[in-house]
């Protein structure tokens, strides 16, 4: 898995390095033509190369799946957000499965050793990263994370690599970039301004302080113990990451449901569920697409259902917004059964084992993209007055003074 952290700190890093691809305070200063600094762009295939081969050790070291090659037997239905797409894949034969497990580790552990071997295979390395993470587009929600680990594999290309993108007329990109290759081969060179000298200086420390800050990032990458989106620095500019350490195997699901009941215990009480944006609940729901955004949301109740409501306090709090019908927490829902009505006197939270229903079978045929099977009770019911004293202690507002 993947957690906060780890895309706070990837989306940060990349920032920090694209800051030093035409620094601002010299950008004045700076000849048009001046192109960024080598330094600079061996900082983002660095970059690549820690998320990528992080994340294929991190398989390797943390779940015996990776290693028999059956994780993506339970990965397309356990994923966080599945898509329409995710559906289907879960189906795919045992030897498809293992195929995309063996590739996933080509790609993570070897292919990042190809941005060492040249301008070729470091073009290679570009095109393969970038496909992978479109596949992982398609075939999940993993929102921005995908694209975002796109922008440092940019890097592996150059000029001449990317030419066939730009206009062939006078005057435009790719001429600039022919005159400029025929004076550098001419060995012209044009005088460096004071800019330059400044620009030269602040990548050279740049790299530097990568160079430094990456010690004890190799040093884990290198141990047997390695932990994944980690900062070793306060500052969280050179991290180690890995996604997808170890798999689920089964899929739970947290459904938060309501009642305008008096009595959360009468057997006759109705109980209604809010559906939320996009994680699985209604079973007839069609998985939805929402790359590249995410909903932080759903992506947490997908941590939530494996946990108890104790490690995540947050869902005590979400449940006296629902309660109290706060607009900014039920914005966050796609659904509200109480609109228009009353609000619920009590909300509970309900724990069930969600598994794909089989194309073309029973379940589908009725609508059903799910199958699920009560587990139990996730937290139990609890109204406003109930939950006062929870919110003094932790010196949160009580909804019902917002």
């Amino acid at each position: 898995m993947l957690d906060r952290s780890g895309w706070e700190s990837q989306l940060l890093e990349t920032g920090f390095l694209g800051i030093f691809l035409c620094p601002l305070w010299t950008l004045s200063r700076l000849p048009s033509h001046t192109p960024p600094s080598t330094i600079v762009i061996w900082g983002f295939r660095w970059l690549i190369f820690r998320i990528m081969l992080g994340a294929g050790l991190i398989k390797i070291r943390g779940d015996r799946c990776w290693r028999e090659l059956t994780c993506m037997d339970y990965h397309y239905e356990t994923q966080p957000v599945p898509n329409p797409i995710a559906y289907f894949m879960h189906r795919s034969p045992w030897w498809f499965h293992q195929f995309e497990t063996l590739f996933n580790h080509f790609i993570e552990l070897v292919v990042p050793f190809f941005i060492f071997l040249g301008r070729h295979m470091c073009i290679i390395h570009g095109v393969l990263q970038i496909l992978f993470q479109v596949l992982l587009i398609v075939s999940g929600n993993l929102s921005f994370l995908n694209w975002l680990t796109i922008v440092p594999s940019i890097a592996c290309f150059d000029d001449t690599s990317l030419a066939f993108l730009f206009s062939s007329r006078q005057g435009g990109v790719k001429d600039q970039l022919a005159q400029m290759q025929v004076k550098r081969a001419a060995g012209e060179q044009l005088p460096l301004r004071y800019g330059c000298y400044v620009r030269k200086v602040v990548n050279i420390s740049f790299g530097l302080l990568i160079a430094y800050l990456s010690v004890p990032v190799i040093l884990n990458l290198l141990n047997s113990r390695q932990v994944m989106n980690t900062s070793f620095n306060p500052l969280r500019i050179v991290n180690t990451y890995g996604a997808f350490g170890s798999i689920t195997k089964e899929r739970t699901e947290v459904i938060i449901q309501g009642t305008s009941s008096m009595d959360p215990n009468d057997p006759t009480a109705v109980w209604e569920e809010y559906d939320f944006k996009c994680k699985p609940g209604d079973l007839k729901r069609r998985p939805c697409f929402i790359s590249p955004y995410h909903y932080r949301l759903d992506w947490l109740m997908w941590f939530a259902a494996f946990q108890t409501y104790e490690q995540n306090e947050w869902i005590i709090h979400l449940a006296g917004k629902l309660l109290a019908q706060d607009e900014a927490a039920l914005s966050l829902m796609a659904t509200n059964p109480f609109a228009g009505r009353a609000p619920p006197r009590w909300i509970r939270a309900e724990h069930f084992k969600y598994k794909f229903s089989r194309p073309g079978g029973k379940h589908a045929g009725d609508g059903k993209w799910w199958i699920r099977k009560r587990i139990g009770p996730y937290f139990p019911p609890v109204n406003l007055q109930g939950l006062q004293k929870f919110y003094e202690d932790r010196s949160w507002p009580h909804p019902a003074q917002a």
